[in-house]
């Protein structure tokens, strides 16, 4: 058979493995997430000065960036950077709770273009009992694929690191967390 004959089936068989390594890249891509800052819960928030408050503030930024790394080296998730939302996220959070708003985490993973949506909050019932969670939500339509908490015993930056670390650790182990 000449090669011009086969020419036809020849590019038949590129096209085929061209759409065969599509098919499994896409199987294999990890969805994207923003994973909103973790917000506080204190239930003994009246009693609090200043540098409590400061220290607070602090471990939520610390837990917040530590999720969002242990989630891109884990590979369980394309972390995309919030501050294309900074300000839609900022406007958000002067008037709610990001962590119970209604919906409002679904118009920053819009505006940032994600298929999931994290939402984090730290509740501090006293300084030695806290617990972190983490809701993730399919961003299309706000269902949860993804709710757990992990207590803490003690209000101390390695207690919530490895609240934080155990958290992921359940993400990890849910596959439906990362479809």
């Amino acid at each position: 058979m000449p090669f011009a004959d086969r020419l036809p089936l020849f590019f038949v068989s590129c096209v085929l493995v061209v759409l065969s390594l599509a098919d499994a890249r896409a199987e294999g891509a990890r969805p994207s997430i923003a994973l909103l800052d973790c917000t506080l819960i204190d239930d003994n928030a009246a009693y609090n000065d200043d540098a409590t408050n400061r220290t607070q503030a602090q471990r939520l930024a610390m837990i917040s960036n530590a999720l969002r790394d242990d989630l891109r080296q884990r590979a369980l998730f394309d972390v995309t950077d919030n501050a294309p939302a900074n300000e839609l996220i900022a406007s958000l959070r002067s008037t709610q709770d990001m962590s119970a708003c209604n919906g409002c985490e679904l118009r920053v993973a819009k505006q940032l273009g994600v298929s999931r949506v994290g939402v984090c909050w730290v509740q501090k019932i006293s300084n030695l009992i806290l617990n972190i969670n983490l809701r993730v939500e399919d961003a299309s339509n706000g269902k949860a694929v993804f709710q757990r908490s992990v207590d803490m015993r003690g209000n101390t930056d390695l207690s919530w690191q490895r609240a934080g670390k155990a958290l992921i650790d359940l993400v990890a182990a849910d596959p439906s967390a990362t479809r």
